[in-house]
């Protein structure tokens, strides 16, 4: 059974920084394009970075973009989503989610078969 699990979610305020993690399980995390998506209040789910399976690939929404930071250990089957300069903005719900195909690079959401619980991220003004 493929399990993916966040951590490392809080409170905290403009300007800081927090760093979450997605543990994998249950399948070869190394053949798999990974990404984080996060969902607001109100809102639809929205792409926010995804790492190539080897991690030589990194894409993020422009709205991240030079404040996130995507990783991953292969060894250790986790990704990683280093967030600074949070705003109010990015107070969401973050996903970790995974896409088993063998080919391709996708931000879309539906193109993704496993899915965390999520974590919450909560920035105060």
């Amino acid at each position: 059974q493929v399990q993916l699990v966040e951590s490392g979610g809080g409170l905290v305020q403009a300007g800081g920084s927090l760093r979450l993690s997605c543990a994998a399980s249950g399948r070869t995390f190394y053949t798999d394009v990974m990404a984080w998506f996060r969902q607001a209040p109100g809102k639809e789910r929205e792409f926010v970075a995804a790492i190539s399976r080897v991690g030589s690939i990194l894409r993020y929404a422009d709205s991240v973009k030079g404040r996130f930071t995507i990783s991953r250990d292969n060894a250790k089957q986790t990704m990683y989503l280093q967030m600074n300069s949070l705003s109010p903005e990015d107070t969401a719900v973050y996903y970790c989610a995974a896409d088993s195909a063998p080919w391709g690079f996708n931000v879309n959401s539906r193109e993704y078969d496993y899915w965390g619980q999520g974590t919450q991220v909560t920035v105060s003004s």
